[in-house]
């Protein structure tokens, strides 16, 4: 078997083999070239101490040489280089309190997570698998190495992981290991934030984002995101609707571009509807004020997983806004515009449609011929560089404030009106014109 790796690979394992160490490719990147993927990243297990790496290249970097790893940069490539390793006992769900080295590759592949990343391969000596991870991915099988409760309590990230790997490649996780992440599943409380946001992201940006929902089947959902668990059984008694929330968010999510801001925009657009609910007397369900509800619970849950402040300011500006109904005319779409700024307007538009999609069919073309003249017209106001800001106006608050008007509060309400108005007839921002304005404006 010859799998093609970059030459920077092939380099670093053929100065180790030279210098009389074992070095294979290891990890995710073997399951790549076996899929007939590019992988991302190259990962280089040797039998070689992080010292004798470092004396060998020109160039390192110790990323993490506690734990064996070294940074090697070939061909302004970074690749981490680690020594096999045997791992001591997991004190806190994550890292070992020990590591000890070796010298043999097939200890080194027991400690890992899943059998399709716990394959190695030498263009010279042909592949390592110990554990089936090619027979795995002939079968399109997510297993652990070894006992799946241990490997869970070692890392209790790997139960996510195994959800993001079968989102990622489109996979079935193995009933052992479903049965131990259902028993594990409170463990990921211990998991940090950060590493769960950076999951979480992989499946939403992934080809089958809708598999999110295989959180709550194997019981991670209620300690991850418990606000998106009660959303489901949460009926929506309407002619629009034909599931319950929870299922009617997953739908959503799976019609969305691959955007990040967006998936999670649509992970977060009707979260807010189970503290909305109300029947009226001809037994039909509402969720009167659900858009301000599940943009406070958004930003809530958004914070909580540190995320970063401006896809917190994106996403939140899309929850609040996804229910608006955008008419197909110019004053319409260049308001919301104004609202939303044009990137975000399109994304809007995007997850209007995707959420529509998600609802009852009969009515969904009818909206889609509205959004998509929504959006022709929004490339045309883009395209002609028409003004839908108080920026685009070619009057500003100096020009006010030259002509008698107060800083503050009278100059902001008079640019706004005059916005208005050149929003309804673009040819009237003209200075002429708007200055005239302005002082019309001002003796009101």
């Amino acid at each position: 078997m010859e799998l093609e790796i970059s030459d920077g690979a092939e380099q670093i394992l053929k100065k180790l083999n030279n210098a009389g160490h074992m070095a294979y490719i290891a990890g995710g990147a073997v399951r790549d070239l076996l899929m007939e993927k590019t992988p991302h990243d190259y990962d280089i297990a040797t039998s070689a101490l992080p010292g004798e790496v470092k004396a060998l290249f020109d160039r390192t970097i110790d990323t993490g040489i506690k734990h064996g790893t070294v940074t090697v940069i070939e061909n302004k490539e970074g690749y981490e280089v680690t020594t096999f390793r045997r791992d001591g006992s997991y004190t806190d769900n994550r890292r070992p309190s020990s590591v000890e080295f070796i010298e043999r590759p097939e200890e080194d592949s027991r400690r890992r997570d899943f059998t399709i990343n716990a394959m190695m391969y030498n263009p010279a000596l042909g592949l390592l698998d110990y554990f089936g991870g090619r027979e795995d991915i002939e079968n399109r099988i997510i297993r652990c190495v070894g006992e799946p409760e241990q490997r869970f309590r070692e890392d209790a990230l790997r139960m996510l992981r195994a959800v993001r790997f079968r989102a990622q490649l489109d996979f079935e996780i193995h009933p052992d290991t479903e049965r131990a992440i259902r028993k594990c599943a409170v463990l990921i409380r211990k998991v940090s934030a950060e590493r769960i946001r950076d999951e979480l992201n992989k499946i939403l940006l992934s080809e089958h984002p809708e598999y999110l929902g295989d959180l709550r089947r194997l019981g991670l959902m209620r300690f991850i995101l418990p606000e998106l668990e009660v959303c489901f059984g949460e009926p929506q008694r309407n002619k629009y609707h034909i599931y319950d929330v929870g299922e009617h968010i997953i739908h959503t999510i799976s019609y969305t571009p691959r955007d990040l801001v967006l998936r999670w925009a649509a992970l977060m657009h009707d979260i807010g509807k189970p503290l909305c609910s109300s029947t009226d007397p001809n037994g039909i369900i509402h969720f009167y004020g659900h858009h301000r509800e599940s943009r406070r619970i958004a930003v809530d849950v958004l914070h909580r997983l540190h995320m970063d402040n401006d896809s917190i300011h994106d996403i939140s500006v899309l929850v609040e806004n996804h229910d608006y109904r955008v008419d197909a005319n110019y004053t319409a779409v260049k308001r919301m515009m104004a609202k939303t700024g044009a990137e975000l307007f399109e994304k809007l538009l995007a997850l209007q449609l995707a959420d529509n999609r998600a609802k009852n069919i009969n009515y969904f073309p009818d909206k889609k011929r509205r959004i998509d003249n929504a959006l022709a017209i929004y490339r045309d106001v883009i395209a002609t560089h028409q003004p839908y800001r108080v920026s685009d106006l070619v009057v500003n608050g100096r020009d006010l404030m030259r002509a008698g008007c107060r800083q503050g509060r009278e100059i902001g309400d008079i640019l706004r009106q005059l916005l208005d108005e050149v929003i309804i007839k673009p040819e009237l921002n003209n200075r002429i014109y708007l200055l005239k304005r302005v002082k019309e404006l001002k003796r009101k």
